[in-house]
């Protein structure tokens, strides 16, 4: 009996020997949870200025992804050097310019017949419940496992990288995605950031310390605001007609 307890021990220790920060996702989720919440602050800021005001939301909106854009290299540069107190109110000013840069997404969702308010609301609530089933299986993938997954969902977000880019460029020439093909690439991309949620958990205690939370809280910030986006868009392409 002490033998089988002893080897029990040895083989839980041998799953966790590579972990460089066992608790940094514990220390993030606060901050990630706080992340959502401005974000979805962001929103609702933005959806009152869109409808009050039309004219003033573009010129905002250019502005403030401009600031995204630049606060996300900044804040992560920051963070990854472990100046938390630094990096803390550049991440908070990024998840509130966020959430504004969604406004647009958000309010073609509530437009559009079939989806509205709940659709955003199971949009959040299919984050919510990803966060849980990822929790269990990315915690759990043994080293060979979480490595092939990891590559898996690398390569397969760089070609959704591609595709979304090649999609933008023909829409400023005049040619838009038919339906069916965006229920396709959304899709794809609902799947490839449920795949990355079980990555974060498995590759983020292998990457950052204890206390490097707030890399880990941003990684995970931006796996669910892509999926949530991701759902939405399928949402909104599966209620529309050409």
């Amino acid at each position: 009996m002490s033998n089988t307890s002893d080897f029990r021990q040895a083989m839980r220790e041998a799953k966790y020997q590579s972990l460089v920060g066992p608790n940094v996702i514990a220390n993030a989720l606060p901050y990630l949870g706080g992340g959502l919440v401005l974000t979805a602050a962001g929103t609702y800021g933005g959806l009152r200025i869109l409808s009050a005001n039309p004219a003033l939301f573009m010129p905002t909106f250019w502005v403030a992804l401009i600031l995204e854009l630049v606060l996300f290299f900044v804040a992560q540069r920051v963070a990854a050097q472990g100046n938390n107190s630094t990096a803390l109110p550049l991440l908070a000013t990024y998840s509130l310019l966020t959430g504004y840069t969604l406004t647009g997404l958000v309010f073609l969702a509530l437009r559009t017949a079939g989806v509205g308010l709940p659709g955003v609301g199971f949009a959040a609530l299919g984050c919510g419940v990803t966060f849980i089933a990822a929790r269990q299986i990315g915690s759990n993938l043994s080293e060979e496992d979480g490595m092939a997954v990891t590559r898996t969902v690398q390569l397969g977000i760089i070609a959704l990288l591609v595709v979304l880019v090649g999609q933008l460029l023909l829409s400023l020439f005049g040619v838009y995605t038919p339906t069916w093909l965006e229920v396709a690439i959304s899709g794809v991309g609902v799947f490839l950031f449920v795949g990355a949620a079980v990555v974060d958990f498995f590759v983020l205690p292998r990457t950052y310390g204890n206390d490097q939370y707030l890399s880990a809280a941003l990684s995970m910030y931006l796996t669910y605001i892509n999926l949530f986006i991701f759902i939405l868009r399928l949402l909104i392409a599966l209620n529309s007609r050409d």
